[in-house]
């Protein structure tokens, strides 16, 4: 695979992550979030197609039937956490709680989006294998690309809530759970 090739691969593998950086961003704490996002956006997304490449085909025979049902459900209740938040907001509940609120770019939310955004390329991993690709060279580009991306897609999600206000929190959650349901039909 050429440089010019794996660089598209890394964009195309890096829009699942810039999307749900979009839509996680406003809930992210605003001093390190968005970095934080892409940084373990970014690092899995490098290391999955290393992981892909090593365990090779055989085993992803089995991986595949199940891999769009996890990245379906870590989206969908990462993205139901965020309408629940919301509502609770319309609610009028205090602001203590808003204090203590949800923010997908710590722990395990962190874990489980990145694993999310993450398991296609374990998938290209394979296949970049098969295609004689350089791992040491497409890896590092595909989580820089990815990280760059992701940080970007989180500070225009952040931009976006200060023009909509409260609802950039709601349409985040549904972005989440209608990107859980666009996995189903991979």
């Amino acid at each position: 695979m050429s440089t010019i090739e794996v660089s598209l691969l890394a964009v195309a593998l890096a829009m699942d992550a810039f999307s749900v950086a979009a839509s996680a961003g406003p809930r992210c704490c605003p001093k390190f979030g968005a970095l934080r996002l892409s940084l373990a956006f970014g690092g899995f997304q490098a290391g999955m197609p290393v992981l892909g490449a090593l365990v090779g085909s055989l085993f992803y025979v089995y991986v595949r039937e199940y891999d769009h049902w996890v990245a379906f459900g870590l989206l969908e209740m990462i993205g139901l956490r965020m309408v629940i938040e919301a509502a609770r907001h319309w609610k009028g509940e205090s602001e203590q709680a808003d204090e203590a609120s949800f923010d997908p770019s710590c722990g395990l939310p962190l874990l489980g989006l990145s694993v999310a955004t993450s398991i296609d390329a374990f998938g290209a991993g394979m296949g970049m294998r098969m295609a004689g690709a350089n791992l040491w060279l497409a890896c590092p580009m595909i989580g820089g690309i990815t990280a760059a991306l992701t940080f970007l897609g989180a500070k225009l999600g952040i931009r976006a809530e200060r023009w909509l206000g409260r609802k950039a929190e709601l349409l985040g959650g549904l972005v989440l759970m209608g990107l859980g349901v666009k996995m189903l039909g991979m």
